[in-house]
């Protein structure tokens, strides 16, 4: 490739010490000469900012008090200044050298305005998991559509990348969205611009027992109904949306229940 779009990553972070080092580790790994990687720590009291401090100055961090998730990667989003903008959390890691993956397509097909890929699901020992999750995923990714998005979500967060005039042309991710802010910014992105999913492995999405999604499941399922209603008007895409609720629900119910039972054991 002869020149390199900018891509920055943003990190929102939370004492998180436990994991962040491997998501930085996996970020600054990729290799790619136009990295621009920008750690917003909403004020952590554990390890965090020991390791942020070892990683400097290939990456820049701020610590303060921040109106939680969506907040703080919207302050990193300011701040930066790539042609390309992501953001990982700081318990998710990328794949090796995904970020030329994104690029090649980016700058392969102009008219692309986000994208995303496929992603494995890990543990907190980075052993993947839950499987039949990501098939199934994997599924719906090959056959994506806008309508698609407002019955199930199927995009992984960790693995979507969009330019910067998507975000000059939609804002920022709502604050008021703690455990939807992704879906939300898909559906508003989606409705004008198609989804490019590329056929290969971009990111790893950690679940264990104290995450958000572990802990919040159902109200996360919930908040994604009640979003998509707020972009649909279809009564068939709506119940088709409840039926794939009470499908989801009760299969991370039964994943959930095995995981326990394995921790007790």
């Amino acid at each position: 490739m002869s020149t390199f779009p900018k891509i920055s990553i943003i990190t929102p972070s939370f004492n998180q010490g436990k994991f962040i080092e491997r998501t930085i580790k996996s970020i600054l790994d990729q290799d790619y000469p136009n990295l621009e990687y920008l750690v917003m720590d909403g004020g952590s009291r554990d390890e965090t900012i020991d390791i942020l401090k070892k990683y400097e100055p290939r990456l820049t961090w701020i610590s303060e008090k921040d109106r939680g998730q969506a907040d703080a990667i919207n302050k990193g989003i300011k701040r930066s200044t790539g042609d390309i903008i992501a953001y990982l959390n700081s318990d998710d890691i990328y794949e090796p050298f995904v970020l030329r993956e994104v690029a090649r397509y980016f700058t392969g097909h102009p008219g692309t305005m986000w994208l995303t890929g496929k992603c494995r699901i890990i543990d907190e020992e980075d052993r993947e998991v839950r499987r039949s999750i990501t098939e199934y995923k994997n599924f719906l990714l090959r056959h994506y559509s806008y309508n698609m998005l407002l019955v199930t979500n199927p995009i992984s967060q960790p693995a979507t990348f969009w330019r910067r005039s998507v975000t000059d042309e939609f804002g920022l991710f709502n604050i008021n969205e703690h455990l939807v802010m992704d879906y939300d910014y898909w559906l508003r992105i989606g409705r004008k611009y198609p989804l490019a999913v590329l056929d290969t492995y971009l990111a790893g999405f950690r679940v264990y027992a104290a995450s958000k999604t572990s802990s919040s499941f159902l109200t996360t399922f919930r908040q994604e109904m009640v979003l998509a209603r707020k972009h649909s008007s279809s009564i068939l895409l709506n119940s088709m949306h409840w039926i794939s609720y009470i499908g989801i629900a009760a299969a991370y119910r039964v994943l959930n229940s095995r995981a326990l039972r394995k921790r007790k054991l």
